[in-house]
């Protein structure tokens, strides 16, 4: 870091056309508000609700948090650039934001595995789920997505801040990509992109096996249901979970588990903003708000 020249970094954010930035502030905001509200009240809902005090609600309360802290790692900047034109951002800043965005990224990865393994527990084998999903067993699985993420984030992250940064100094995205950020270093970087790639690989290959496994012995089991209408209710609910499941991996494997293209693409951006803001907006109201249950605990709430 002593030789480090760069001492901020340009974002180009999602467009160069200022009228086309106007429209991208308003969705964003919009986005961000729904992702806020949304989260805030299942949260909130959750907490005080003594009917939702199960682990399915628990492990949606702990996601909750996650997706409002993921989003506001970069949201709020990503606006500020929309409305100021400015789209510089200090080294330490891009540096905090690059490790804040990946670690909760990955943690969020490890999450959605969590809770598509609860509903496998809670469909395919209701007279244990409680044994099973007991409350020191559902606060093992939170603290093991939060202690795993930061224990294979944690390398590759302090190796990229440790880099050299000469110039020049101009970020395709409307973040700091870490693909990104290696190709501006004055120095080779092989190892740690190679060392990015396996942590990848594993991450999001490993939890998109759990959560295939899991969602095909649920449908497996809805199949064998006797009853029409609990077995259209499981698939509609699994249907709309697959769905923002297969968005957010599909995105994100394209997006990473390939070398990124030098100087970056504007389909980079694009992939990035679906599993990033997109799916986070959906994933409130497809996981918790058009649950039967959370809607009577806001309709006694009210």
């Amino acid at each position: 870091m002593n030789h480090t020249t760069v001492v901020e970094f340009v974002l180009l954010g999602l467009t160069n056309s200022r009228h086309l930035e106007i429209t991208i502030f308003l969705f964003l905001m919009i986005a961000y508000s729904l992702i806020l509200l949304g989260n805030m009240t299942i949260i909130s809902i959750t907490l005080v609700n003594r009917f939702l005090q199960t682990p399915m609600y628990y492990f949606l309360r702990n996601f909750a948090l996650l997706e409002i802290t993921f989003t506001s790692t970069f949201i709020p900047s990503t606006l500020y650039g929309l409305l100021t034109e400015r789209k510089m951002i200090s080294l330490p800043g891009c540096f905090l934001q690059m490790m804040l965005f990946f670690y909760l990224g990955t943690c969020t990865v490890f999450h959605m595995a969590t809770m598509s393994f609860d509903r496998y527990v809670a469909i395919c084998h209701p007279l244990h789920y409680t044994t099973i999903m007991n409350n020191r067993f559902c606060l093992q699985l939170v603290l093991a997505c939060w202690g795993v993420s930061f224990f294979l984030m944690f390398p590759p992250t302090i190796m990229t801040v440790q880099l050299p940064f000469c110039g020049p100094n101009v970020i395709n995205h409307f973040y700091c990509d870490t693909s990104l950020l290696l190709q501006l270093s004055c120095t080779d970087t092989g190892f740690i992109e190679v060392l990015m790639l396996i942590i990848l690989i594993i991450v999001i290959f490993g939890t998109l096996i759990i959560t295939i496994v899991s969602y095909g012995c649920i449908i497996i089991t809805i199949l064998h249901m006797t009853s029409s209408t609990s077995r259209k209710k499981a698939f509609c609910t699994c249907s709309a979970h697959l769905i923002v499941v297969m968005i957010f991996y599909s995105t994100v494997i394209y997006r990473y588990i390939r070398r990124a293209q030098r100087g970056g693409q504007d389909s980079d951006k694009i992939l990035s903003f679906f599993f990033s803001v997109v799916t986070q907006m959906l994933n409130p109201y497809i996981y918790s708000l058009r649950n039967n249950q959370v809607k009577q605990a806001l309709k006694e709430s009210m």
